[in-house]
């Protein structure tokens, strides 16, 4: 789902009725976890910038007594068009006496936003809530997941670069979880937890030619650098982009860079070297903070 901030500043019963879970992707207690996370973070935040929700039946949450800490999640998460990608956060949640983390109606759950935390541009959770194991009477080590559906159109291509990580957790305390009253519903909800990057998937590809070669005669080099558009859901040209050209001659172990080679107005690219031996050929892409590193697969020319 995709809630960009001038969706996300509605306030009160309305902002929560206008969030819902992508049923395709959250059944039972996920669907629950889901629905209940995307109200309190698009809604509660964008309507009061702190923690709390104003609901369709009136009251509003006490505060929770949990904090979350030692948060950590991938430094990049790669994703493509279509596939559903997956990625695993950690993090320590301390509650006080008072809080049942055993409880079956206790959920909790990391999640990422892109800008303010009051008003994040978008947001991404997880289908179902985190697992956690008690450490001490006042800590336990949870272990969630992040489900991106980039086919459904959950992000913009403006959503690529920074994200913060945040963590939320509530007790229903018994309550109707899809109805609840909401002044007996303990919420505790926290950004700022870690840093991660959201990366458009990149490809990268390469052609030598001729092949077979003279040696000293000239080798064309040929190649495209593309990704991800999460808005189509196609791949496209990454235009203006440096790329090095590289070069491993048969028998060794590392490649060389021969030249730096920039993308065109289409993520194409050409150029020209001399044969010289027996090797492989490859374009290496360095990355940018939207646009993850990646190398092409190795082309062999034979030279005689």
């Amino acid at each position: 789902m995709r809630i960009r901030a001038s969706v996300a500043a509605v306030t009160g019963a309305l902002a929560l009725s206008a969030l819902a879970v992508p049923a395709a992707h959250a059944d039972g207690t996920g669907s629950v976890y889901r629905t209940q996370a995307m109200k309190i973070v698009k809604g509660a935040h964008a309507a009061s910038g702190k923690q709390g929700v104003t609901s369709v039946r009136g009251g509003v949450p006490y505060d929770l007594n949990v904090t979350f800490s030692q948060f950590k999640v991938a430094k990049a998460i790669k994703v493509g068009t279509t596939n559903h990608v997956t990625s695993t956060v950690t993090y320590t949640l301390t509650h006080g006496a008072d809080v049942d983390v055993t409880a079956d109606d206790f959920l909790t759950g990391p999640y990422l936003y892109k800008g303010a935390f009051d008003y994040p541009d978008n947001t991404v959770f997880g289908d179902m809530p985190a697992t956690c194991k008690v450490a001490t009477a006042t800590t336990a080590k949870c272990t969630g997941k992040l489900d991106i559906y980039p086919a459904d159109g959950w992000l913009f291509n403006s959503d690529a670069g920074s994200w913060k990580g945040g963590a939320v957790a509530f007790a229903f305390n018994g309550q109707d979880q899809e109805n609840p009253d909401p002044s007996k519903v303990g919420v505790a909800d926290k950004g700022g937890l870690g840093y991660t990057s959201v990366q458009r998937y990149s490809r990268q590809t390469v052609n030598a030619t001729p092949e077979p070669v003279k040696k000293g005669r000239t080798i064309t080099v040929t190649g495209a650098l593309t990704r991800a558009n999460w808005e189509d859901n196609k791949y496209h040209g990454y235009t203006k982009q440096s790329v090095k050209l590289q070069f491993k001659k048969k028998g060794a172990s590392a490649y060389t860079t021969l030249k730096t080679v920039k993308t065109d107005s289409r993520g194409n690219l050409k150029t020209t070297v001399k044969a010289t031996a027996d090797g492989y050929f490859r374009y290496s892409f360095a990355g940018t903070s939207t646009t993850p590193a990646i190398d092409s697969t190795a082309d062999f020319v034979d030279v005689r």
